[in-house]
């Protein structure tokens, strides 16, 4: 029986009693179509690098799209005049990093900063990814999705999808407040993603906009570098940081050919470049790295009014942002709340020296599972962290992962 431990990049969850993976569009419509007739829990889960599902039995369907196709509709090359947008479609279950890599090979601007982050295109748009200066919402031209309350298929324009900080139309349908889960549409929105076109450049360069980026590749923030340089890099500052899912995970039956081998095997490579020691078990592959068995950012960085960050110390990170309501913000940084509230890298419950669950060792907003946690551990820790950051400066962290039978309401 396959479990939410085997197919998350945390590695914790209760079995699941029914586990479907469609290679068709209306093979995807049909096991949601059933799963909702029958009043049936739902879950349609991507890569799994954002999801946090409690210990116990998930009594409903899990559907995990197993179509992986990208094609490009238009010709590759630049056309004559000056637009140089090249439309490429994604089949929802594709690996994302699968597809940021198809595109800079094929000379392609636009999620080149993206690199790196796990899951799939289908999830790309539901949480609105972003890193390193880019996001999705920013790429996105066009939607295709299965409505689950008009049970039709639609075509969702970026303005629909009302994109925000890790946000979208799709994620709100899930909430009715901030990681308090709707009475109908959840863990699955209303809108199930089918694929995904993307309005992207011509241009074998693109521009560095973020300062961390842009000092690791010793340019001023706006320079333009070769595309490949900059998911290299990318790829490069993640992995510092513990930030790159486990390529062993691949191995495993249940996640074999989710993501393209040549892919994986370069993953391997980077991995046993930086000086990985070599697993024990003689397999050849390199040792669990316990940073990367996380669930990414944890944390949403918080967006406060102007009198709730005027109530921050001085030295707390401030950023221009939009409240949800459209009007002017402050941003600050979750991992800085989280470490100036006494949680450093490495932070553990029990403070044992190997504790089931831990923050990373190399960054203070992912919660890690250390080899052993269950769903339980990275909760608890998950809810210490809430209560000192609030105590300590009045803000509540949203987490990001969508949380299954786990209570993380702020």
């Amino acid at each position: 029986m396959t479990s939410f431990a085997d197919i998350t990049t945390i590695g914790v969850g209760g079995d699941i009693a029914r586990f479907i993976e469609p290679t068709t569009r209306v093979g995807v419509i049909e096991a949601v179509e059933e799963a909702d007739e029958h009043g049936l829990p739902l879950c349609v889960i991507g890569g799994g690098s954002n999801m946090l599902a409690s210990d116990e039995p998930f009594m409903g369907v899990v559907v995990r799209d197993a179509r992986r196709r990208i094609t490009v509709p238009d010709e590759a090359a630049p056309v004559e005049g000056s637009d140089r947008t090249v439309h490429v479609n994604a089949e929802a279950g594709a690996n994302w990093d699968d597809f940021v890599a198809f595109t800079v090979e094929l000379g392609l601007e636009g999620v080149e900063g993206l690199s790196g982050i796990p899951g799939t295109v289908g999830a790309s748009v539901v949480q609105n990814i972003g890193a390193y200066g880019q996001e999705v919402a920013s790429s996105v031209e066009s939607v295709e999705v299965w409505d689950r309350e008009t049970k039709t298929t639609r075509d969702l324009t970026a303005a629909d999808l009302r994109f925000g900080y890790r946000s979208s139309a799709l994620k709100s349908s899930m909430y009715a407040a901030p990681a308090t889960p709707a009475d109908r549409f959840f863990p699955t929105p209303r809108y199930v993603v089918l694929s995904v076109t993307f309005a992207l450049r011509h241009s074998a360069e693109g521009t560095v906009g973020f300062g961390q980026l842009a000092k690791a590749l010793g340019v001023e923030v706006g320079a333009r570098l070769a595309t490949t340089a900059i998911r290299d890099t990318v790829l490069t500052v993640r992995a510092a940081k513990g930030m790159l899912e486990d390529p062993t995970r691949y191995v495993e039956p249940v996640m074999v050919d989710t993501k393209r081998e040549g892919n994986v095997i370069a993953d391997l490579k980077r991995l046993a470049a930086s000086g990985a020691a070599p697993a024990a078990d003689g397999t050849g592959l390199p040792a669990p790295d316990w940073d990367r068995h996380s669930c990414g950012s944890f944390f949403m960085n918080p967006i406060l009014t102007a009198d709730e960050a005027a109530r921050l110390p001085e030295d707390a990170p401030r950023f221009a942002a939009a409240l949800p309501d459209g009007t002017p913000g402050v941003k600050t940084s979750a991992a800085w709340l989280i470490d100036h509230a006494g949680f450093h890298k490495g932070f553990a419950l029990d403070g044992a020296a190997s504790p089931a669950a831990s923050l990373s060792t190399r960054h203070t907003l992912a919660l890690t599972n250390r080899g052993n946690a269950r769903a339980a551990d990275v909760a608890a820790l998950a809810k210490a962290i809430q209560a000192g950051v609030k105590e300590r400066f009045g803000v509540a962290l949203v987490p990001e992962p969508v949380c299954i039978g786990i209570d993380l309401r702020p």
